[in-house]
């Protein structure tokens, strides 16, 4: 069985990444909605994703 791309056709990778989860969010709590704008902002930040 072929293996199945990621949803939308992205992979990312954090390898080598040295930030925390904390870095990343902040030490307040949020909104499930604004955990995500939050990553995917830091993925393309660091140009993390690819096709």
């Amino acid at each position: 069985m072929a293996k199945k791309k990621p949803f939308g056709g992205y992979s990312i990778n954090f390898k080598g990444v040295k930030e925390s989860l904390e870095d990343v969010f902040g030490a307040a709590a949020l909104a499930p909605s604004e955990m995500t704008k939050r990553l995917w902002a830091f993925v393309k930040k660091k140009k993390l994703a690819g096709k």
